[in-house]
């Protein structure tokens, strides 16, 4: 018996060794938006009764885990009244030597995307950056701004992907995921 947790904790020394970067230490900052903090009008959808700027944020991430390939941006709002949250923004192939993104680089006909990447459908049904615009009345929404270090350099989507693709193609392709997250509601 002692021999045998001898090998095993010898062995576990030795996959802690060769393990990946721990999800601690792949990071995501933003200059527009603070982890839990208000998102900003400059962010904020403009339409439909909303008056924002609709300038995607800047991005910038770091310490992804070795075998990363390609990442991709995800903003999505879980407390949307669709029973299925809203698809805002949906960036992929990005490729593994870039590490931010451009504030704006979301805009229509943008050329601030580094290239190679694209864009899915958003729930607005477009295929660039919507900003926040929740319900007036709504407690403050919560905007998930997510990065993910993906196993592979190209995913088999394209500017028509929903965001429920991109995420169902998401979660067999990913490595690890960083996330922060900006509020916004309004009253009228």
């Amino acid at each position: 018996m002692r021999i045998k947790l001898r090998t095993y904790l010898l062995g576990a020394c030795f996959c802690a060794l060769a393990a990946p970067a721990l999800a601690g230490d792949f990071t995501l900052t933003s200059p527009n938006i603070k982890d839990g903090g208000p998102i900003a009008l400059a962010q904020v959808f403009n339409g439909d009764g909303c008056t924002g700027g609709d300038h995607s944020p800047a991005l910038s991430w770091s310490g992804e885990p070795a075998g990363t390939e390609s990442f991709a941006v995800t903003i999505h709002d879980p407390d949307a009244p669709t029973g299925s949250g809203w698809w805002h923004w949906t960036v992929f192939n990005i490729p593994k030597n870039v590490h931010h993104l451009a504030l704006n680089a979301g805009a229509a006909g943008s050329k601030l995307l580094p290239k190679g990447a694209g864009e899915g459908r958003t729930d607005f049904g477009f295929s660039y950056y919507g900003g926040p615009c929740p319900p007036v009345g709504d407690a403050p929404h919560h905007y998930e701004i997510t990065v993910f270090a993906v196993k592979v350099k190209k995913l088999p989507l394209n500017a028509q992907s929903s965001g429920a693709l991109v995420g169902f193609v998401l979660h067999f392709n990913t490595l690890a995921t960083t996330k922060l997250t900006g509020l916004y509601g309004r009253s009228k």
